[in-house]
């Protein structure tokens, strides 16, 4: 299913027919709209319609994929473990018209009132090496000039190692992608795995020849900015609003150049609000399954994974186990870094737990926990760049657990919840 046959079966879409400006104004109304998704038929800067807050929930992804919350672990896991080709064809959507190379035509949103300037967020990055093969992964991009957009490159990701390699390369951004890419871009996989072909296991994706370089690239996406990025042409980038909601610094990054931009008849440009829940749910969702694998793997019988929103969708985790010996829940916060370790606290708790739940998940840590007994500290190590916390420049920082299962055998109160009677209320209240 393309980004665009989503967006049209989408019942809930929240349609603006008045003009609205790219700036500022349009992240006003996303970010007041919070989960629901919106189309804006009118751009004031531009032809283009825009379309956002299409896949802020995990309910939103389920949906796309036809499965229940509880089954997008082991959905994405298999992907992951069993990825698969997609079909090539030669005529694409994404390739139907070609424009002239001027951004200021196209609807890149300026989000917040002291970013850098207007930022793509959504943008699928598809690079090649020789070597390693195709790489797909999201970088956030911020407009200098009609044909040029700074890059943002985490240093020892897939796509910095390709760059550091050749110096200077062609890449294309892909603008306008269904959930199958979005998570599969979002997955950390060792170099050399095609993130294609997570996404094709995922759902079925066509993908088709980039105009410019041989790489293939999904041929249902709405945009295609195809060009060279090099590190002999470095820019500011920033300040930007991060994952976390605080503003990230402004750094040195490398400049691209774009040479040719293809799109679907319509295009409809995919807007990502960052910071907010859309951003949360698609950087942290694809971490869950490999702290599932790890935690399993560690001889713990891992039911759940929450990488939550509260703790901003990368930060913290919440585990859920079936709990078989006392020192479970401390094996699974080991386990649990190893899968993801740009986290900073990790929950572990029982199986009558709702993770999900914010009240719920409280009352295990009030209940069950004993910060003598339960409590996980570890050594400082690096973190995430993302932590405004962590120390500036090394990202050194502080890890640790909370073991909130209860004890196997208890010696005074019980660990679990009372159950009430429950009652037809609609009998007593007529």
């Amino acid at each position: 299913m393309s980004f665009r046959s989503h967006l049209e079966g989408l019942k809930d879409l929240n349609v603006i027919k008045k003009l609205v400006s790219k700036k500022l104004e349009a992240s006003a109304v996303i970010n007041e709209l919070n989960d629901k998704p919106v189309l804006f038929e009118k751009i004031k800067e531009s032809d283009f319609k825009v379309a956002a807050n299409i896949f802020p929930t995990k309910d939103s992804i389920a949906n796309y994929f036809g499965c229940k919350v509880n089954e997008l672990i082991p959905t994405i896991t298999k992907a992951i473990e069993s990825p698969s080709k997609p079909e090539v064809v030669e005529n694409a959507p994404c390739q139907e018209e070609e424009m002239e190379i001027d951004f200021d035509k196209i609807p890149i949103l300026f989000h917040c009132e002291n970013d850098g300037g207007n930022y793509i967020s959504s943008g699928v990055v598809v690079s090649k090496d020789q070597e390693h093969g195709q790489n797909l992964d999201f970088h956030r991009c911020m407009q200098i000039a009609k044909n040029k957009l700074v890059v943002r490159i985490v240093k020892k990701r897939n796509f910095d190692e390709f760059l550091q390699k050749q110096k200077k390369m062609p890449i294309a951004i892909c603008i306008g992608n269904g959930a199958n890419v979005l998570v599969a871009a979002a997955t950390s996989v060792e170099i050399g795995r095609n993130e294609l072909e997570i996404a094709n296991t995922l759902e079925p994706l066509k993908v088709t020849k980039a105009k410019t370089f041989d790489a293939l690239i999904p041929a249902e996406c709405e945009f295609v900015l195809e060009g060279t990025i090099s590190l002999e042409e470095l820019h500011d980038e920033g300040p930007f609003v991060d994952l976390t909601e605080t503003v990230d610094v402004v750094r040195q990054e490398p400049v691209f150049t774009v040479t040719k931009i293809t799109h679907r008849k319509d295009a409809i440009w995919q807007a990502l609000l960052p910071g907010k829940l859309e951003h949360k749910i698609l950087m942290g969702m694809p971490r869950e399954p490999t702290m599932f694998k790890k935690v399993n793997e560690a001889g713990i019988k891992c039911i759940d994974v929450n990488v939550n929103p509260g703790g901003c969708s990368w930060l913290h985790a919440r585990i859920k186990i079936d709990k078989k010996n006392e020192e479970d829940g401390k094996k699974a916060i080991q386990a649990g870094f190893e899968g993801h370790k740009s986290c900073k606290h990790i929950f572990v708790y029982d199986k009558d737990i709702d993770i999900y739940n914010d009240e719920d998940s409280e009352w295990a840590m009030a209940t069950r926990f004993q910060a003598d007994k339960d409590f996980v500290m570890k050594e400082k190590e690096k973190g995430s760049s993302l932590d405004p916390s962590a120390e500036p420049g090394t990202k050194m920082t502080t890890k640790c657990g909370f073991d909130c299962t209860a004890p196997l055998e208890t010696k005074g109160k019980s660990f679990g919840k009372a159950v009430f009677p429950k009652a037809e209320l609609k009998k007593y209240l007529e």
